[in-house]
C-alpha cells in the first residue's frame, strides 16, 4: 500500500472522497507541471508544431491501456463532457425512448432530461432491485423495461450514488442483438477496474482519468465505435472541422487550451503499473468491505451488495440528521466523506484509495457507530 506521503493531500484531513475528484500522486503531478512549463516556454512551438504528435502519442498509450484503436478515442475534460457529446449525437425522434436506471449520476440525469424535452423523447428509468442480487437478474430486469421504441441505453459502469458495478459487457451484448445503441458512463471505472473497451463493446463510452487513475484534474476520454463517429459533432467548431476531417481531428483541437493534463495520463498509467495496482485495488476493497460490514452489522442494516463494488462503497445509515453527522465527521475529526440521501435514504459513500489506512477506517466506523449529539 502506498502512503499519504506519495500524494499531495493535506496531512490534517482523512480523505475518504477520492470518488469526487481523485488525488494526484506527487511524481504524476510533477510531470503535469513539467508539461505546463513546456507550453509556457514556447507556446507557438508547443501548440502549433508539437501538439498533434504529443497528443497522438498520449492517445496511443491510453488506447493500448483500453485495448482499442487510437483513432477511436479522443480526450475530453471529464466524463460529463464526453457523455454530453455522445447523448446529444443520438439520432432521436419524437416518441423515441432512452432506457437508463435509477442509479445514475445527477448531471447525466439532467442531460437525458434536457435532450428528451427538446426532441419529445421519453426517458425510462429502470428501478434496480436492492439489495443487488446478481448480474443476470439486473440485465433481465433492465431489458424488461425496454420497448420497441427504445433507441439507446445509457447506464453507469460504476454508479455514483450506490457505487455498484453494473455488468456493462452483458448489457452491451444484448443491446447489440436488439439494435439498441449503448452509451456507458465510465466516470469511476478506469483505475478502479480493469477496463477492456473492446470486450465491453459499447457504442460509446466516456470516463475520467482524474478520479481513480489519479491523473491531473480535467482529463477524461470519449471512445466511439467507428460506425458512430460521423454522428458525434464537436461541442466547439474550430480548425479541426473541415470537409473530410476525421473523428479525432474534429474533436481534439478546440482552440487554445492547456493540454498538459491529457499529456500526463501516460505518466499516471505508468505510476500504477509500476506499483502492482491490482493488488492496491484488492487491499482497498478489503478496507471498504470492512467499513461496510462494521456499520451495517452495528445498525442491523442490509448492505446494497456484499461484493458488487470495488474501492468505493455506499453504506446505508439509519435515519439521521445529515448536517449533524457531516459536522461531526469534518469539524471534529477532519474526515472528508460525502454523506446524505443516497437512493432516497441516509447513507455515506466511502472511497478507499491507496493512501487510506486501517486506522482511518477504524476512526470512521467508530465515529459513525457512536452516539452523535
Amino acid at each position: 500500500m502506498l502512503s499519504r506521503a506519495d500524494f499531495l493531500l493535506r496531512d490534517n484531513v482523512i480523505f475518504f472522497n477520492h470518488g469526487a475528484f481523485g488525488a494526484c500522486p506527487k511524481p504524476v503531478f510533477a510531470q503535469y507541471q513539467a508539461w505546463q512549463l513546456e507550453l509556457e516556454r514556447q507556446p507557438v512551438d508547443f501548440l502549433l508544431r508539437r501538439r498533434a504528435g504529443l497528443m497522438e502519442a498520449a492517445r496511443a498509450c491510453i488506447a493500448d491501456y483500453f485495448n482499442v484503436s487510437a483513432d477511436e478515442i479522443v480526450f475530453v475534460s471529464n466524463a460529463t463532457t464526453g457523455l454530453s457529446r455522445a447523448v446529444r449525437s443520438l439520432p432521436l425522434q419524437a416518441g423515441d425512448e432512452i432506457l437508463t436506471t435509477d442509479h445514475e449520476y445527477g448531471a447525466v440525469n439532467r442531460l437525458l432530461d434536457f435532450v428528451a424535452q427538446r426532441i419529445g423523447a421519453r426517458i425510462a428509468r429502470s428501478k434496480v432491485v436492492m439489495p443487488y442480487t446478481s448480474d443476470a437478474a439486473f440485465v433481465d430486469d433492465l431489458f424488461a423495461d425496454a420497448t420497441p421504441k427504445t433507441r439507446a441505453i445509457v447506464i453507469s459502469h460504476i454508479t455514483s450514488p450506490s457505487s455498484l458495478i453494473f455488468p456493462v459487457e452483458q448489457v452491451c451484448r444484448r443491446a447489440r442483438e436488439r439494435g439498441i445503441t449503448t452509451i456507458i458512463d465510465g466516470a469511476h471505472a478506469p483505475g478502479q477496474l480493469p477496463v477492456d473497451l473492446s470486450a465491453i463493446d459499447a457504442d460509446m463510452y466516456s470516463g475520467n482519468f482524474h478520479k481513480w487513475l489519479c491523473a491531473p484534474k480535467g482529463s477524461g476520454f470519449l471512445h466511439v465505435r467507428p460506425e458512430h463517429q460521423a454522428l458525434v459533432d464537436p461541442l466547439v467548431i474550430s480548425h479541426g472541422v473541415y470537409e473530410g476531417s476525421g473523428f479525432v481531428e474534429r474533436n481534439e483541437w478546440l482552440g487554445t487550451r492547456d493540454i498538459a493534463a491529457f499529456l500526463t495520463v501516460p505518466a499516471a498509467i505508468e505510476f500504477q503499473r509500476q506499483r502492482d495496482w491490482l493488488s492496491v485495488i484488492a487491499e482497498c476493497h478489503q478496507l471498504a468491505a470492512l467499513a461496510q460490514s462494521r456499520i451495517c452489522d452495528h445498525f442491523g442494516l442490509t448492505p446494497y451488495s456484499k461484493k458488487q463494488f470495488s474501492q468505493m462503497v455506499t453504506i446505508p445509515l439509519p435515519e439521521c440528521d445529515v448536517e449533524s453527522i457531516r459536522r461531526t465527521l469534518y469539524d471534529e475529526h477532519h474526515i472528508e466523506a460525502p454523506i446524505g440521501a443516497f437512493l432516497d435514504r441516509c447513507g455515506i459513500r466511502v472511497s478507499v484509495a491507496a493512501y487510506n489506512t486501517a486506522d482511518e477506517i477504524d476512526l470512521l466506523t467508530d465515529v459513525l457507530t457512536s452516539p452523535i449529539s
